[in-house]
């Protein structure tokens, strides 16, 4: 694709903004096509239900591809916080990163501010591998400092025990301060997240952050009501033009004792998911870790490639994930139908975290939504999208940038043959297990 980037160097410039007419409380329409949403929709207040789709607007919205951009970002929210803080994150790993936003938290609860954590349970105890037993100890000890301290920390974990074992859990990832700020993307709290793989945030003020707060009851979280309050009251007067569908769904919710077994939705966000790959005309570009989507989705995806449209993929290779090969395998099982269909495939050495898609270079998604079937059944997840130039051309950068990376390689037809013998094995005999990789 031969695209040129913005002029305006989007990912490195300062903050686009854009004031206008707010639109609060309306739902985004059914089928996800560009029309103008339900004047008498839904309120934001309806999300921590556990799902909704609500249409709302920032006054400002600033792109954080670059790594040491966006931890500058939260630090300084932090050191910056007078009232409150609130953080959620599938995972918190106790490396320098841990440890400085740790200890940056605890000073913060000192000085008086509200400190508020949430953390995966199910994502700790996975992510919890690359830890030594004496690291996990020193974690679990600063997070008991902070309780001690006032704060309220949180680790998530389903109603029932099915939903627990089979991988249950909150993935969304929301960080507010009074300031009126939040940062919404995919990054976790840890080294991988700040030099390793690509992730994807964006810092957002306006009334959309009240919203994002909010939703924060959805994914196992303690809201208090004088934050809304304060948010409402510095949003109030400032309404912004860049409107924003807020997408998110927690099925932990929805499931009876049997989670995710047998469980048909619905899933608000794979909804809208599914919404933008039949909407797209010319072309869908996007980002996840590993692509192993919920068989909807994926439907959905090849109905696109059979009319026509340009599909590019760009997610991880199997060295970026060096605790485990399986959610490779679960996407590598994929490929044949995907090649077959005309799908350009890109596999990222360094890892590709980020969770964006682009249709026509015109409407833009983002947030915690993997391409895969836990997103769908198992795992809290939210996604924002909007066609506002301030969002979508940032997008298109970063896709000419991942084109143009070196640690890009595009997947062929024969990608089998250049296999070790015993991942082909692998590959072969639990390729048919993707869903529970």
């Amino acid at each position: 694709m031969n695209r040129q980037p913005d002029p305006a160097g989007t990912l490195t410039a300062g903050l686009p903004s854009g004031r206008g007419a707010a639109r609060l409380g309306r739902t985004m329409p059914s089928d996800g096509m560009n029309r103008q949403p339900d004047p008498a929709g839904t309120p934001a207040a309806g999300l921590p239900s556990g799902h909704g789709t609500t249409r709302l607007a920032a006054t400002a919205l600033c792109p954080l591809w670059k790594r040491a951009a966006e931890w500058e970002r939260r630090l300084r929210m932090i050191r910056e916080a007078q009232r409150f803080l609130y953080l959620s994150t599938y995972y918190l790993e106790y490396d320098e990163y841990g440890v400085e936003l740790l200890a940056l938290l605890l000073e913060a609860q000192g000085r008086g501010v509200a400190v508020n954590l949430l953390i995966d349970g199910f994502g700790q105890r996975l992510g919890g591998v690359l830890m030594s037993a004496a690291v996990k100890s020193a974690l679990n000890d600063r997070l008991e400092a902070l309780r001690a301290a006032g704060a309220v920390v949180t680790i998530y974990r389903p109603p029932h025990a099915v939903q627990r074992r089979l991988g249950g859990g909150q993935h969304v990832k929301i960080q507010v301060s009074e300031d009126g700020e939040a940062i919404f993307g995919s990054s976790n709290v840890t080294r991988t997240s700040f030099e390793g793989w690509n992730e994807y945030s964006v810092a957002l003020r306006g009334p959309i952050v009240r919203a994002l707060l909010e939703s924060c009851r959805a994914i196992g979280g303690e809201v208090d009501p004088a934050h809304l309050s304060e948010l409402d009251r510095r949003a109030a007067g400032t309404p912004g033009d860049i409107d924003l569908d807020y997408w998110i769904c927690n099925p932990n919710l929805d499931q009876g004792r049997r989670g995710p077994l047998g469980w048909r939705g619905p899933n608000v966000v794979t909804e809208r998911m599914i919404d933008m790959m039949n909407a797209a005309r010319r072309r869908i570009e996007l980002t996840t870790f590993y692509f192993k989507p919920t068989p909807a989705l994926l439907d959905a995806l090849l109905a696109a490639a059979r009319r026509g449209v340009e599909i590019e993929i760009h997610h991880s290779h199997r060295d970026a994930l060096p605790a485990t090969d399986l959610a490779w395998i679960a996407a590598a099982a994929g490929y044949p139908k995907l090649l077959d269909a005309g799908v350009r495939i890109y596999e990222n050495r360094a890892g590709e975290h980020s969770k964006i898609v682009l249709v026509d270079d015109a409407w833009v998604a983002f947030g915690s939504y993997n391409f895969e079937d836990a997103a769908h059944d198992r795992l809290a997840e939210a996604m924002l999208a909007t066609r506002h130039p301030a969002a979508v051309a940032p997008a298109r950068e970063i896709f000419d940038l991942l084109r143009a990376d070196p640690h890009n390689a595009s997947v062929g037809r024969g990608f089998r043959r250049d296999l070790p013998a015993g991942l082909r094995l692998r590959l072969a005999l639990l390729g048919r297990l993707k869903r529970w990789m």
